[in-house]
């Protein structure tokens, strides 16, 4: 079905730049770096995947069901997105909120063009069907410098006018009810997210994201583009990954300053991992994530394997945990998925009172944020990350948005969420002003 071939680069960074600037004239594109982040669990340093052959388009109505079909009838690469409104597919819930991105609710293609690239190495596999086009492509590629690319219409980003859905002042007055909530006993943990957004703009996509990547250089980094709806994202968080029967989970709770003097930064570090409210936020999302596996584990399996590390990253500090879990040969990838989705750490627990509590007091639909877009491979493996310090774009619409959120538990301090809202919205704000 796919012809593979394997070169050698002399330069495998500046081919990432080349690979993705010539990918961006496809209508389909995702493009996935890992930065070289150190890692224990991973496959590829980076991975461009381009001009569907086969697509699936879809709204939340039966949207696991659709990809569980497509999935095991195409047995092949899939890459693409799960919107955080499928938990209305998952379970008893709607999403009202306002929504000007419009993108649809699930979206997954099999690529025509594949590139797999691995320390000084890339595996391009196409399908047979273009097969004959690898070389001239590849040529393209190595030739061409990565600007020669870029798209021709003029950017004014530097113009956009971002605004604040919630006011401080509004977020101050919901952080409260939601700690009202807590103090009840309808939820103990809820991640209340905001939306930044701008009307009437113009970006170069390409050009934003590599500004994006380059100050944050994340661990799960993506460049999408589906014809004019784009996700320029510099994820740090993995939501879920499959190797063979292993199930890695690996959610992000806690986050503190980076500073410029060195002993100022080992500080903020030691303070996080000392903070008894990020540990206790980090532990409650331990527990729903080990819950959720449980649903598809073979039984004893579901194990801690690390909790509250801390991890360094070029913006911010955060505490991360690891929670793996063992599944059967037989289960199927899409119900790993559906049995844990949406993501813990994006919601709060327990989890679907905390999402019906935010779908209240939030006030824009969520749609691709808080989401997780990744990949399928033919053997039925996957990785996806969780969308967070993402910029979302609908070139059509003009419509430019990126939202961020902190998890509010008994111990916070409105005044001090907010705060960590524009700590997480800070590499956004700039790439775009």
């Amino acid at each position: 079905m796919r012809t593979s071939i394997f070169k050698d680069l002399q330069d495998p960074i500046l081919f990432k730049k080349q690979l993705l600037a010539w990918g961006n004239q496809y209508r389909e594109v995702v493009f996935l770096d890992s930065n070289h982040y150190a890692q224990e669990y991973f496959s590829y340093d980076c991975v461009l995947a381009v001009d569907a052959f086969t697509s699936i388009k879809t709204d939340y109505h039966n949207a696991f069901e659709d990809l569980k079909q497509y999935q095991s009838q195409t047995r092949d690469w899939l890459f693409g997105y799960l919107s955080y409104d499928l938990k209305n597919d998952t379970e008893d819930l709607v999403s009202k909120n306002h929504d000007g991105l419009h993108f649809p609710d699930l979206f997954f293609f099999q690529p025509k063009k594949l590139f797999l690239l691995k320390g000084n190495q890339v595996e391009i596999q196409y399908l047979n069907m273009c097969d004959d086009e690898v070389e001239d492509d590849f040529l393209e590629i190595i030739e061409n410098h990565p600007d020669s690319y870029r798209e021709a219409k003029g950017i004014s980003d530097a113009n956009l006018k971002i605004e604040q859905q919630i006011s401080k002042e509004k977020h101050l007055v919901k952080v409260s009810e939601i700690l009202a909530h807590i103090n009840r006993g309808d939820i103990y943990e809820a991640n209340f997210c905001m939306e930044f957004f701008a009307e009437n703009a113009e970006i170069n996509p390409l050009e934003i994201y590599n500004k994006l990547n380059a100050i944050s250089e994340p661990p799960f980094s993506v460049f999408f583009k589906n014809n004019t709806n784009y996700l320029l994202s510099a994820s740090p968080e993995r939501y879920l990954r499959k190797e063979v029967t292993k199930i890695i989970s690996q959610p992000i709770k806690g986050t503190s300053k980076r500073f410029s003097d060195a002993i100022e930064d080992e500080k903020s570090k030691l303070e996080l991992s000392q903070n008894p409210k990020e540990r206790s936020e980090n532990v409650m999302i331990v527990d729903l994530v080990r819950n959720d596996l449980s649903h598809t584990a073979t039984k004893g399996s579901v194990q801690v394997a690390e909790l509250c590390g801390i991890y360094t990253f070029k913006q911010l500090h955060h505490m991360i945990s690891t929670i793996i879990s063992e599944v059967s040969h037989t289960t199927s990838p899409i119900e790993i998925l559906k049995s844990t989705f949406p993501m813990g750490s994006m919601t709060g627990a327990p989890k679907i009172s905390a999402m019906k509590i935010i779908e209240e007091l939030e006030e824009t639909k969520r749609g691709l944020y808080s989401g997780a877009i990744g990949y399928f491979t033919p053997t039925g493996d996957f990785d996806f990350n969780v969308v967070i310090r993402s910029i979302l774009y609908n070139s059509e619409e003009k419509y430019v948005s990126f939202s961020v959120g902190s998890a509010i538990t008994a111990g916070s301090i409105p005044e001090n969420e907010y705060e960590e809202c524009l700590l997480k919205a800070k590499a956004m704000l700039e790439v775009l002003s």
